[in-house]
């Protein structure tokens, strides 16, 4: 009985590990990264033309990323910058 509860509690930890390792390559940060990237480009990328003035959508977006919400930001910002004719920063 002691040996089948060592093999469950280390299939436990191997399945944890395994979670843990699959959940980093997805890397939420590289996401947020990128979202703070395009929020730079977007707030700078008025330069010499003049400050850009956001939309609705765009300042939501800005919203959204500066509280950690890459996901839905992104193609929003991403939009917003070709609109502007901005190049949108590289993606890491």
């Amino acid at each position: 009985m002691n040996k089948s509860i060592l093999f469950t509690a280390t299939g436990l930890v191997i399945a944890s590990l395994a979670l843990a390792t699959t959940s980093n390559a997805q890397s939420p940060m590289n996401d947020q990264a990128y979202c703070r990237a395009l929020v730079d480009a977007y707030t700078q990328g008025g330069g010499a033309r003049g400050s850009l003035q956001p939309d609705n959508a765009t300042a939501v977006a800005i919203a959204q990323c500066r509280e950690g919400n890459a996901g839905p930001s992104i193609p929003v910002l991403e939009q917003a910058l070709r609109d502007a004719r901005i190049t949108l920063p590289r993606r890491s």
